[in-house]
């Protein structure tokens, strides 16, 4: 049964709440733990529901796992299998991290393509080269990403841009290489420092993490270890900007305050209160902001996860601002749903200008994406009456009880199954 989320706006969001740990972390971590020749327990896992298609993947795989209180304990040696079945992999965008782990297992692997949202094209010709690279022989026929290959070789990856996806697979892959292999024009995300410190917390030896340039000496005996994921720091991000739309006050807590400087920035240049210390980010707002402009990049540029909650804070702003994506171009489908709120939003190539407006009024709208469901959240948080946002499966892909989260701080949301709206 699909459900909707059904938020009353204008409510002031205050208090204290603590942020999960991080989707994206977890979900390079969990299949990395199929390296080991012992069982690892991860700790901080966000109870969403891509760590539990994941769970489901590697069960399939025979990895025996269990996952209670965001604790994970996986014992990989009962895997037997190396081709998890298209309807679970299909899922998730991240199964395709499966694949240079099958590889190292087994050998081979066959890995359906991966799904996700839909923001837009995310090519994994990077992941295919990397793989290459160190000596695999790798195609997609029929939707499946096949590998095989005698002996992985450590060798020089350049990639031809910063991607996430292909630095997790080419570290995931380099692991399981003999020799090393250097990963030029590596990404610099925080989840991509907390795989190479759970791979080191095995016994990998990883160099490099954060900076645009990955050693990695591969071929190395890998234990299982008990580890703790980093904080979300898109989790974190979404909770400030939704602080600030309801001009509230509210201490995210558990959380990593550099991770979140590039959002900071940005608030502080719109008018609004940030205080951080070691673990905890303060924000304050009046409600009044300025407009300002905005450039998706990689880290540690402005995210392009925190884009589309930070256009729907802006269409309240005074002037014009200009966002523009140079991530994902399909991310800009949201902004459909917040026109039909009263935003002034209209896009010309890349860039969305995005007039700001005295208010947005409540509307029934969809969730199109992930992230864009959290901009939807955040615009019926300070819409002028009753919001219902369709589309929840998106949103509980990534946001651990984000309803009972905004509930905890004032807010008024309520979760609701699609018979009841028929029936109301």
């Amino acid at each position: 049964m699909s459900e909707k989320l059904r938020i009353h706006g204008g409510m002031r969001l205050e208090g204290e709440v603590a942020v999960s740990g991080g989707k994206n972390a977890a979900l390079a971590v969990i299949p990395a733990a199929l390296l080991a020749d012992s069982p690892s327990i991860i700790e901080n896992l966000p109870d969403i529901n891509d760590v539990h298609v994941l769970m489901d993947i590697i069960r399939w795989l025979g990895a025996d796992v269990e996952f209670r209180d965001n604790v994970m304990r996986i014992d990989p040696r009962p895997v037997d299998k190396f081709n998890p079945p298209y309807d679970l992999a299909c899922k998730m965008r991240a199964s395709y991290y499966l694949a240079p782990v099958l590889l190292g297992i087994f050998q081979r692997a066959q890995v359906p393509l991966p799904g996700g949202c839909f923001i837009g094209a995310r090519p994994i010709d990077q992941t295919l080269k990397a793989m290459r690279t160190l000596g695999a022989s790798v195609d997609t026929l029929g939707g499946v990403l096949e590998a095989s290959v005698e002996e992985l070789i450590g060798g020089d990856i350049f990639l031809d841009m910063p991607s996430v996806g292909a630095t997790v697979n080419s570290m995931l892959t380099a692991v399981s290489a003999s020799g090393t292999t250097c990963i030029h024009n590596a990404a610099k995300e925080p989840h991509i420092v907390d795989l190479a410190n759970f791979l080191s917390s095995m016994g990998a030896w990883v160099k490099g993490a954060g900076t645009d340039v990955i050693r990695i000496r591969g071929g190395r005996h890998l234990h299982g270890a008990n580890y703790t994921i980093i904080p979300d720091q898109i989790e974190t991000g979404t909770l400030m900007i939704a602080a600030a739309a309801t001009g509230g006050d509210v201490t995210i807590t558990g959380a990593i305050p550099t991770h979140m400087e590039a959002l900071s920035a940005k608030l502080l240049e719109m008018g609004v209160h940030v205080q951080t210390e070691d673990d905890w980010i303060r924000v304050r707002s009046n409600g009044v902001f300025r407009a300002v402009n905005v450039k998706t990049q990689g880290y540690p540029g402005y995210p392009t996860d925190l884009q589309q909650p930070l256009s729907a804070l802006l269409t309240i702003a005074n002037g014009t601002s200009i966002v523009t994506e140079t991530i994902f171009e399909n991310r800009f489908r949201f902004l459909d749903e917040l026109r039909k709120m009263g935003a002034n939003v209209r896009v010309i190539e890349s860039s969305a200008i995005i007039s700001g407006v005295d208010k947005l009024v409540g509307a029934r709208v969809s969730a199109t994406d992930l992230r864009a469901g959290a901009a939807m959240i955040i615009a019926a948080l300070m819409a002028d009456g009753v919001s219902e946002i369709g589309g929840v499966e998106y949103i509980l892909r990534g946001y651990e009880r984000i309803d009972e989260k905004l509930m905890q701080l004032g807010a008024k949301v309520e979760r609701i199954r699609q018979e009841e709206l028929t029936r109301a």
